[in-house]
């Protein structure tokens, strides 16, 4: 039973570092798709007097799809902004004490990303179901649903990657910065 456990946690393990890595290239390929934006609006500014309609609402738009979409691979690699280094030190006195203290962390984030998700879902039934947009009529315009639906997914990925974080820590704290499959790097 144990076996079938273990290959259905590395099963759920792999897919959710897919998913989170997929996510990240669609963050940066948005990234490279605003830059094309800014320099066709700064472009047609210059030379032509005529600005592309709509570019600081797509900014707005993108500024936060690309944020929430590269997140879960951050958490992925461990490279949140945190401070560790007490449990750097700490690790190297008392690692079964450190190892426990990053997994409390880890719950903790792991809360308060479930609790972002949970948060986002009546916002996000609300905007499907109204198809309410943002941006200003007749020059852009653009439905609330997708950023709401990504950052929604994006609160639910890493949530279970803090929990997959939290199974597979091992004692040694530097070694859990990396990617949350530690099985799959040996």
């Amino acid at each position: 039973m144990s076996d079938i456990f273990a290959s259905s946690w590395r099963f759920i393990t792999l897919v959710a570092e897919r998913i989170s890595m997929g996510a990240n290239v669609v963050g940066t390929l948005t990234v490279l798709a605003l830059v094309m934006v800014v320099n066709y609006d700064v472009i047609a500014r210059g030379f032509f007097g005529a600005p592309f309609m709509g570019a600081v609402e797509v900014v707005q738009f993108t500024l936060v799809f690309i944020v929430f979409l590269q997140l879960p691979d951050v958490v992925r690699v461990g490279r949140l902004t945190r401070s560790d280094g007490f449990l750097a030190i700490l690790a190297t006195v008392k690692p079964t004490l450190a190892l426990w203290l990053q997994r409390a962390v880890d719950a903790l984030a792991a809360v308060f990303m479930m609790l972002v998700a949970y948060a986002l879902w009546p916002e996000f039934m609300k905007m499907w179901e109204s198809d309410d947009y943002f941006g200003v009529p007749g020059v852009f315009t653009a439905p609330w649903w997708p950023i709401k639906l990504v950052i929604l997914a994006s609160g639910a990925l890493c949530a279970l990657l803090f929990i997959i974080k939290i199974v597979n820590a091992k004692p040694d704290v530097a070694q859990n910065k990396g990617d949350v499959n530690e099985d799959s790097a040996s």
